[in-house]
């Protein structure tokens, strides 16, 4: 049901692989000086680099990262309020509205009447929504290999694993050894 974007997936990692090309072209050129030195610098532009691809992962499917985000919460919960769907995604209410209309306009999500509470709607996925969330988990599970795999070539290991585990202290530790490998994967790209 998503809108196909003239020339498809693969015109479109070809273009995104461009802009990436072009952004180290130009990233090379010039010397950012003493920004380099900070980790807070590093990060933002591993951010970036990393996000870039991730957008472009499933962006062939006509959605953006709020809307998975929130596709993907109401799949999961099935018959959540806006209410809630906004405190999970950490909005205002209003911005949620934006959400659903859009995610209910593409028939992904239904809204439907809540019993006892006239005001009040509860939130599904359509059989579309359903199949489509899982079509974009499939595409970023895919677009996370290729930025692990692209770092564990430089030997990281698995940046994921303490965050995964919630250890504060770990996620501390991993980050100041990975931080010249963050410097190296914003300097190739």
């Amino acid at each position: 049901m998503g809108l196909q974007p003239k020339g498809g997936a693969r015109a479109m990692a070809r273009k995104a692989e461009k802009n990436q090309t072009e952004k180290a072209d130009v990233s090379a050129e010039t010397d950012v000086g003493v920004l380099s030195s900070f980790i807070g610098y590093a990060m933002k532009r591993a951010y970036m680099t990393i996000h870039g691809d991730f957008l472009a992962s499933f962006e062939h499917l006509g959605l953006r990262s709020g809307t998975f985000s929130a596709l993907s919460i109401i799949v999961d919960n099935p018959d959540i309020s806006q209410s809630q769907l906004a405190r999970a995604l950490a909005i205002e209410r209003s911005g949620v509205v934006l959400i659903v209309d859009h995610l209910e306009g593409r028939e992904l999500i239904g809204r439907h009447r809540v019993p006892g509470d006239r005001r009040a709607y509860a939130l599904r996925a359509t059989l579309a929504g359903c199949c489509l969330r899982d079509e974009a988990v499939e595409a970023i599970r895919k677009h996370e290999a290729r930025v692990l795999s692209s770092l564990e070539r430089r030997g990281t290991g698995d940046l994921a694993r303490p965050a995964r585990a919630g250890d504060v202290r770990a996620i501390s530790w991993s980050f100041r050894q990975e931080y010249y490998l963050l410097k190296l994967l914003i300097g190739r790209t």
